[in-house]
């Protein structure tokens, strides 16, 4: 068993929560009347189901262990992203023209390291998995290059665990920070990632477990793509053929944002191209 396999579902979900805490900015001054309506609409849905379920204090008490539990064991971000990003996500990005989004998932880690085009991330030397070389472009939504367009990238390895939320790997392997070519060009070279379980020993594994679910994510890439003056887009980039695109457990596959890479004509690897476009700033 090697070190990463030993990470725990408690150890990585502590990390989550940390990195939230210093990571996320909250808008002030969401108004009374709004909190008003969205913590009443939500406690109003537990109580209908409640009624309309006839749940029983046994249920009840063992919804409030898990509850306990959740927040114990540190898994509030990974259940709040798992399953309920996607619909925030869909929200916020409505009204784009450009690239599609989805969820970014808990383990995104900022300042990773910066790396000009044509990049390849940081790797083991016995990185496992098949070479994979991405190339695109960042135009805008007139098909305007971006020059100097950002493309932060980060995924699990071979074995599906992340840098940073699992022991044994380095700090950055598999992230960095790629910067785009005067036309707005980049090339990325990396490995493709395999499909993963989320953390099953945890109080989200006990759910899944209890309610007979999987806790399979296809194969994907996160993604955050952003240029002066555009508003940042956040997606994942998954793999045709994958057999949880279409159960996806957090519910985040989308059609535009499936690769389909080929096989290199020296036999080195997969290669794909897909590009990004940007909505202006607001």
């Amino acid at each position: 068993m090697t070190a990463e396999t030993q990470a725990t579902a408690a150890a990585s979900g502590a990390k989550a929560t940390e990195r939230f805490h210093e990571n996320k900015k909250f808008a002030a001054g969401t108004s009374q009347e709004r909190v008003n309506l969205l913590a009443s609409r939500l406690v109003k849905a537990v109580n209908d189901t409640v009624l309309e379920e006839k749940v029983t204090y046994d249920e009840y008490n063992a919804f409030k262990a898990w509850l306990i539990k959740v927040g114990e064991d540190g898994e509030w971000p990974l259940f709040l992203d798992v399953w309920v990003e996607h619909s925030v996500e869909e929200v916020a990005n409505e009204n784009r023209e450009g690239s599609k989004g989805s969820i970014e998932g808990p383990y995104y880690v900022p300042d990773a390291p910066k790396l000009e085009s044509p990049a390849t991330l940081p790797m083991r030397e016995d990185e496992a998995g098949t070479p994979l070389l991405w190339e695109g472009r960042i135009t805008n939504v007139a098909g305007e290059p971006l020059p100097g367009g950002i493309v932060e990238i980060w995924h699990a390895d071979d074995a599906g665990f992340y840098s940073q939320y699992a022991p044994g790997l380095p700090e950055w392997n598999l992230r960095g920070t790629v910067v785009a070519d005067a036309d707005g060009y980049f090339q990325i070279n990396t490995m493709q990632p395999a499909p993963y379980q989320i953390p099953t020993d945890g109080a989200c594994g006990q759910l899944i477990a209890a309610a007979g679910w999987h806790a399979w994510r296809p194969a994907h890439i996160h993604v955050k793509v952003h240029a002066e003056g555009y508003q940042e887009i956040t997606a994942q980039l998954y793999f045709v053929g994958d057999e949880h695109l279409s159960d996806d457990i957090a519910s985040a596959v989308k059609p535009e944002l499936v690769l389909d890479p080929q096989d290199k004509a020296d036999g080195s690897g997969r290669e794909v191209i897909y590009n990004f476009v940007l909505d202006p700033a607001n």
